[in-house]
């Protein structure tokens, strides 16, 4: 009667590798089907995603493109041409940064081509998507109020310009805002509430010619409304 034959670690190794390599064969065999769907589907994944990346800055492009043309239009005294070339930018590229500057400057051109009511609706419609920037946030909130003032309701205005000032009270038109408030204010007959816009004004401009025009004004228009 033959013993035991003790096998070696290095066959007892090899054994286990060649059982190992004989399933994954085995294995492959049966499911071949499922890893090539796999890789397919991995293959189709990375294509979408490089064509997705490439479509959008297509776009970008595209949009900048288009906002150029307008601004250029704009600048040029087209105001319709650019007005066309804005509402195309907001209607095939929402939510982008090129629309949220094409919105603000729907606003502008309404202004000056005294559309109110559009111009109002954009700069309302700026504030109510876009939050990121105080400054152009301000100069929405100063549309508005400009556009109030036009069609004579100067306390919705000064309101309005308060806004603009609040929205960024470090910002560089910080003063002009609270000027244009205090105005307002004061031709709708509120010398109070115009007189917080003097003394913020006093405070911070001291000596300079935005405080003695706001003093000049405060006290011209408020002799007027006591006599």
């Amino acid at each position: 009667m033959y013993g035991k034959v003790k096998l070696s670690k290095r066959q007892i190794k090899e054994d286990k590798f060649t059982s190992f390599m004989f399933q994954a064969k085995q294995q492959l065999s049966e499911n071949w089907q499922f890893y090539l769907i796999g890789l397919v589907v991995v293959v189709l994944l990375v294509v979408a995603a490089i064509y997705y990346q490439n479509s959008q800055a297509t776009k970008r492009v595209d949009a900048s493109n288009q906002f150029s043309d307008a601004l250029s239009n704009f600048r040029g005294g087209n105001n319709q041409v650019a007005v066309l070339g804005l509402q195309n930018v907001l209607e095939n590229y929402s939510g982008s940064k090129i629309a949220e500057q094409a919105t603000l400057l729907l606003g502008n051109i309404n202004y000056k081509t005294k559309n109110y009511p559009e111009a109002t609706r954009y700069y309302q419609m700026y504030l109510d998507k876009y939050k990121d920037s105080k400054l152009d946030r301000a100069s929405a909130f100063a549309g508005l109020a400009s556009c109030q003032e036009n069609q004579g309701n100067y306390a919705d205005a000064a309101k309005q310009f308060d806004a603009a000032y609040n929205e960024y009270p470090d910002g560089p038109l910080a003063g002009d805002y609270n000027y244009s408030a205090m105005r307002d204010y004061l031709a709708a007959g509120d010398i109070e509430k115009a007189r917080a816009n003097l003394d913020y004004i006093k405070k911070n401009f001291a000596g300079t010619q935005l405080e003695m025009r706001a003093e000049r004004l405060f006290e011209e228009k408020s002799l007027e409304i006591q006599s």
